[in-house]
């Protein structure tokens, strides 16, 4: 660290831009926004309540989604909130605490989701390829240790970057082009060397990114064949239909913020890049719950059954 980010000042606030081009639509906005966070909470809530109150649901499966509901709903209420009450009371100030707040519950919830995400295939790859040592490989206690695993290690990485981050100064402006203190926006107004932190943010895009895709893809890839030697079709559709839920969620996961973080940087690209994000911060977590629940018969039928 230089000289001089040792000794000027921390910022007290910063300013969210937020979407400055929809201003003369914040009504509609603030609507908007309102609608995808409530229809996120409440739907993680009820997969996270069906999972608790149906014995049928108390599988790895669905240990592992429930981590995943909660994890969507601390994900989205750490930015959502603030961005409603900027679009309706046109407050665009954050407190340098709060950013740093957010950039940690960011972080942890995006790696915990990757890190989920992975778990999940590898539970499904246990299931359908080797079926008959399940109950012994995804017992109990493994299933708790990967769990714990999962939050420790986001816990970590979020911790590092929140403390990085905290040290430096931003002497460039306190203007962040974006709806919420996103790391690589944040990173761009200070005038310190930040060479170190873009190398670990690259570096992170590898292990913690690509390297779990990777993984699931390779699961897939053997899930696929042990799926197509099933010799009826009934089968296969069964098997297929398990799998495809959390597929699609991976793919607009992945495809959404991998492509954010490691494309190359353009000033001409900052509107596109707030469109990414927020695919990944409130579009997936509000369609998680549908697309488990809509496409899983068995989440379709607690319902049912609680409701009934």
């Amino acid at each position: 660290m230089n000289e001089k980010c040792e000794n000027d000042t921390l910022p007290t606030h910063f300013k969210l831009l937020a979407f400055p081009s929809f201003a003369d639509m914040k009504v509609l906005l603030s609507v908007g926004v309102l609608v995808m966070y409530l229809l996120a909470v409440l739907g993680n809530l009820i997969i996270i309540a069906l999972i608790c109150l149906v014995q049928q649901l108390h599988t790895p499966m669905y240990f592992f989604l429930c981590n995943l509901a909660f994890q969507d709903i601390v994900y989205i209420s750490a930015i959502q909130p603030k961005l409603m009450a900027i679009t309706i009371t046109g407050d665009h100030s954050i407190s340098f605490p709060g950013c740093i707040s957010q950039i940690f519950l960011f972080i942890f919830c995006l790696d915990a989701e990757f890190f989920l995400l992975t778990t999940m295939a590898y539970d499904r790859y246990v299931a359908i390829c080797v079926p008959l040592h399940y109950s012994v490989i995804m017992n109990k206690s493994i299933c708790v240790l990967l769990a714990t695993v999962v939050w420790l290690l986001a816990g970590i990485n979020a911790m590092v970057h929140s403390l990085l981050i905290s040290h430096l100064s931003f002497c460039k402006s306190h203007e962040l082009n974006h709806f919420f203190c996103e790391l690589k926006t944040m990173l761009s107004l200070s005038c310190c060397d930040i060479t170190n932190n873009l190398i670990i943010i690259f570096v992170e895009g590898i292990l913690i990114g690509l390297f779990p895709f990777f993984l699931i893809l390779t699961s897939y890839i053997f899930i696929i064949s042990a799926v197509l030697k099933i010799p009826y079709s009934a089968g296969q559709i069964k098997a297929f239909s398990r799998c495809s839920s959390h597929l699609i969620v991976v793919i607009l996961l992945y495809g959404t913020s991998l492509s954010f973080y490691m494309k190359p940087e353009s000033e001409h690209s900052q509107e596109q890049d707030k469109v990414l994000s927020m695919v990944y911060v409130a579009v997936v977590p509000m369609l998680n719950p549908l697309v488990y629940s809509l496409r899983n018969k068995e989440v379709l039928k607690a319902l049912r059954k609680v409701t009934g």
